[in-house]
């Protein structure tokens, strides 16, 4: 939530196949739009069991690593 902005972060689509989810997302951060899709993989259970996020354009993506670094390296 704090990387992606959650002011701006909204779910704008969504696929769902038996246990399998594709959940399309936009945000901005610092005027770099992102559009990415969040890949789900449920269990029997529901329980997630694999998951997958793409991100782009390629500055959306150096972006949020560079701030996600500085979130583990704040975390010690």
């Amino acid at each position: 939530a704090k990387v992606l902005n959650g002011d701006s972060f909204a779910y704008v689509r969504e696929l769902i196949d038996g246990d399998n989810a594709c959940l399309e997302f936009v945000s901005e951060i610092d005027g770099i739009k992102i559009n990415g899709i969040d890949l789900i993989r449920f269990d029997d259970e529901g329980k997630i069991i694999d998951f997958k996020v793409m991100v782009r354009p390629i500055k959306a993506v150096n972006k949020l690593w560079e701030m996600m670094a500085a979130q583990l390296q704040a975390a010690g």
